[in-house]
């Protein structure tokens, strides 16, 4: 299933876990797929997700500051979910309809 678009995305600066929620060419607009994932295997793929913002702050007392300075690219978000569920298929999230 090829993801068409992400809905929303966290990523946890403590255990580097990336939670997303995104929709597949197939979903309707009133479904959702959320799955959380260890940010450090986006990199194992090759993928460079980050924006230049990431790693701006490098102090831990900003870590406030660091958590909203994060951003990822939405369409390298996409291609590295793409490929990892093509290899993974049965991490596949289910869908939720809200």
């Amino acid at each position: 299933m090829e993801i068409k678009e992400i809905l929303n995305y966290n990523l946890n600066l403590d255990k580097f876990i990336l939670e997303v929620s995104f929709r597949t060419i197939e979903d309707s607009d009133d479904t959702q797929r959320t799955d959380h994932i260890d940010y450090n295997l986006a990199e194992e793929y090759g993928y460079e997700l980050e924006t230049e913002l990431f790693g701006f702050f490098d102090d831990e007392d900003d870590e406030e500051i660091r958590e909203e300075q994060v951003e990822i690219d939405e369409d390298l978000l996409i291609a590295f979910l793409n490929e990892y569920y093509m290899i993974n298929p049965k991490f596949f999230p289910k869908p939720e309809i809200y």
